[in-house]
């Protein structure tokens, strides 16, 4: 299992970070500890005639005197029953071999010392994070719908940073950390889990759980955690999205029927599920957008438009292009249309090229 995924415990906050593998880093710590050994070991080995052996009548230095010296030297231990005697042998000792014990025992707490300073460093990289995250997305649910609703928002310019995964599996969470995103592991339906995620300062929240009693309890918690949210709810039954939406969320998506009526679609006209199919895949094609009114287009009705316009949304109302109420466009309309994923020489893409807008003048 990586890594990323076995350290993630319930309630925890995971940022995202780039990391090497534990068990690249400690061989490659044990090859640098092996290599100063050695190398001290083939210093005084090779000087063994500098070297005294204090327990050795004939005072004489060999293979198993040099390791023995290395090891006691390195780790400070220091006996003193091995001893230079040289002048050279002794500066060898304070130039060479000291900066090598020196390295030996920064390499032997190294690790112990990384492991406080990293858990301090994610300690205040959490306190900082839980500070400054406002206005951001969390996404409770990271299977096949919630990482295809992470998906759209980053193709639409979301920022990794201000989005936050929440799930009970640490399978799906651990895919979710090593794509960059900030994750927290537990049931969303519990407000401390929802809290470490930062819900009550979110702007938008997408539930896309298994499950639509753990859909309704999490919605329920969120809008009690966040009153101005706007909740996202996906739920598989048709008869539970009455349910869903007295729980607080403001749009409900119906996955099992929106699939059933494409699949449906594909069997009666297949051009036009193709079509539907394409508009719902991002980055090719058509794509629908919502877009503000140009300062160009005010006073002109829907149709004439270089955008397909199919909406058009009023004091927080959504007008269809058609009806009577939207024949004339105003100041402070925003437009829901279809247009191209990539604009072409032969295919505009009104308000995408930084042009005056018709805000509302109040």
């Amino acid at each position: 299992m990586p890594d990323s995924v076995a350290k993630l415990v319930p309630g925890q906050l995971k940022l995202p970070v780039s990391v090497r593998s534990p068990w690249w880093e400690l061989t490659r710590r044990l090859l640098i500890a092996i290599g100063i050994l050695l190398s001290t070991v083939l210093l005084v080995y090779l000087d063994r005639s500098s070297y005294q052996d204090g327990g050795d009548p004939r005072g004489k230095v060999g293979l198993i005197d040099a390791i023995y010296y290395a090891t006691v030297t390195l780790s400070t231990t220091g006996y003193g029953d091995i001893t230079p005697v040289s002048d050279h042998a002794r500066l060898i000792n304070a130039f060479i071999i000291t900066p090598l014990r020196i390295g030996f025992l920064v390499l032997l707490i190294g690790t112990t010392l990384e492991v406080l300073a990293t858990q301090g460093r994610e300690n205040f990289r959490n306190a900082r994070w839980r500070k400054n995250m406002e206005d951001h997305v969390v996404v409770i649910g990271y299977g096949t719908k919630g990482r295809s609703a992470v998906d759209t928002l980053v193709n639409n310019g979301v920022d990794k940073d201000h989005v936050v995964i929440v799930d009970p599996s640490s399978i799906a969470l651990g895919e979710a950390h090593a794509g960059g995103f900030a994750v927290v592991t537990g049931d969303a339906s519990r407000r401390e889990v929802l809290r470490r995620a930062g819900v009550e300062k979110a702007r938008q929240v997408i539930i896309t759980t298994p499950r639509d009693d753990t859909t309704v309890l999490a919605t329920l918690t969120v809008r009690q955690l966040n009153p101005e949210a706007y909740i996202v709810a996906a739920v598989r039954e048709q008869d539970n999205v009455p349910l869903v939406r007295q729980s607080g969320a403001n749009a409900v998506v119906t996955s099992s029927d929106a699939v059933g009526r494409l699949v449906g679609m594909s069997s009666i006209s297949p051009p036009l599920a193709a079509v539907l199919e394409d508009l719902l895949t991002y980055g090719e094609g058509l794509e629908v957008a919502e877009r503000e009114l140009l300062v160009t287009e005010v006073g002109k009705a829907p149709q004439s438009l270089p955008d397909q316009v199919i909406a058009v949304l009023r004091d927080e109302r959504v007008y269809r292009y058609f009806e009577p109420t939207v024949t004339q466009l105003a100041r402070g309309d925003r437009l829901i249309v279809v247009r191209p994923a990539k604009e072409r020489p032969w295919a505009p893409r009104p308000g995408t090229h930084g042009e005056s807008l018709a805000e509302d003048p109040a």
